[in-house]
């Protein structure tokens, strides 16, 4: 049981889930608790993250560092995100095997489904089939972590569980234009449609479907299976419901204040169709989301105001 003056490391906690582990851990009264920088460590560095692991030795690891990104980065940088995230998983799974790490809790994707899985996606469906293209080097390399921590579970007798998280977005999220997810670069073209009064235009036909969850949510989620969760079986964390990416405009439009037009570009991907997750297992070990997307996006916003120039 991950008593509160055990030493947790959160790998990853100025990223979106990362932060958000860090501010939900230490409201819960959790008091040791363990994290570097990128430039203080690349955990991409197998010598460098073993020397941390060996001096830090650290009971707990939440192991949310990853390179991420929308379609466009995919698309744009598919070697560094495969060659990165694999890189990252291997080092510090490995460094945690090796130095006796209690618990570890190592996030997916929900990319890493077969495009043509059944909706919604039950985490039996995962290697079914082949993953949707635009995507497909990042989750490769997220698969290949899942499955890393299941074989050192049967060899080594490790407790390393995976968690598939619905499309996160919130407070710390990235707003750059070239490398966002969904919600963050709405808001981005929104706010800025807003402030020059003119028109947005976004990627696709905007028919796909999407389960977005805020990310203190997502968090708690994690929290909580470290505590209650074993099994190697990855588990899936979802809203529950899924949005088109219109319907998900026409919220974000009306909590920003934005009063132009929007248009599709229709020459630009659009992705998979759906990717709903088949939240029941989670569900039913006691665990439900809290928090609207209305609400979400009414507190990253605040936040992309205060924050982001």
């Amino acid at each position: 049981m991950m008593e509160k003056d055990s030493k947790v490391y959160i790998a990853g906690h100025k990223g979106l889930l990362g932060s958000s582990l860090l501010r939900n851990l230490k409201k819960e009264g959790y008091n040791n608790l363990v994290f570097r920088t990128r430039g203080e460590l690349d955990l991409r560095d197998q010598a460098a993250t073993d020397d941390f692991f060996k001096e830090e030795k650290p009971d707990y690891v939440f192991l949310a560092a990853a390179r991420v990104g929308g379609i466009k980065a995919n698309i744009d940088y598919p070697g560094e995100f495969i060659y990165d995230n694999l890189q990252i998983q291997v080092n510090v799974i490995k460094s945690s095997q090796k130095n006796n790490v209690k618990k570890l809790v190592n996030f997916g994707s929900n990319c890493i489904y077969p495009v043509s899985a059944p909706q919604p996606f039950k985490e039996c469906y995962l290697l079914t089939g082949p993953v949707e293209p635009t995507n497909e080097p990042y989750a490769v390399a997220k698969l290949a972590g899942i499955k890393l921590c299941q074989a050192f579970n049967e060899q080594y007798g490790t407790e390393f569980i995976s968690v598939i998280p619905a499309s996160l977005f919130g407070p710390n999220d990235n707003f750059d234009p070239e490398k966002s997810h969904l919600v963050p670069a709405m808001i981005r073209k929104f706010h800025m449609g807003k402030k020059k009064g003119e028109d947005v235009t976004l990627w696709g036909t905007g028919k796909p479907r999407r389960e977005i969850m805020y990310v203190d949510d997502a968090a708690e989620a994690c929290i909580y299976l470290m505590k209650n969760y074993t099994d190697s079986t990855p588990i899936n964390v979802g809203f529950g419901y899924d949005f088109s990416i219109t319907e998900i405009a026409d919220i974000i439009k009306k909590v920003i204040g934005f009063h132009g037009g929007i248009g599709f570009d229709t020459s630009k991907p659009d992705g998979i169709e759906a990717k709903l997750l088949d939240s029941k297992k989670i569900n039913e070990l006691g665990w439900k989301p809290k928090v609207s997307l209305e609400k979400g996006v009414q507190k990253t916003y605040r936040w992309f105001l205060e924050n982001v120039r």
